[in-house]
């Protein structure tokens, strides 16, 4: 299902399309700026998006921004994730297991 005219088309560039998935995910991180973007359908653009995505890290950029589009409103105090602070260990963590994932995902895409 395709949402724009046929004049409009995908951006060819996979940096730029990061870029744009990436600024969707700042705005993800203040409570105003997740209900606007629920609010004007932006997880089923980008559920479309990464159906028809093929680079790895556009599409790792993708699955973040649906994440949290999905995910549960953090509790009272936490609504702004710029301002959350993550221990040490869990951000070692969470680094190790991105970066695996997009090692994952450049050996199933070589395939």
């Amino acid at each position: 299902m395709e949402y724009l005219p046929q004049e409009h088309q995908r951006e060819e560039e996979p940096e730029i399309r990061k870029m744009l998935l990436e600024t969707l995910l700042l705005l993800t991180a203040t409570k105003g700026g997740r209900i606007q973007m629920r609010s004007q359908g932006c997880y089923v653009v980008l559920r479309e998006l990464h159906s028809w995505e093929q680079e790895p890290q556009v599409l790792n950029t993708c699955e973040k921004v649906i994440q949290v589009l999905i995910g549960d409103e953090p509790e009272a105090g936490l609504e702004n994730l710029l301002e959350v602070t993550i221990p040490e260990e869990l951000e070692r963590r969470l680094a190790r297991l991105d970066t695996e994932g997009q090692g994952q995902q450049g050996t199933a895409s070589a395939r």
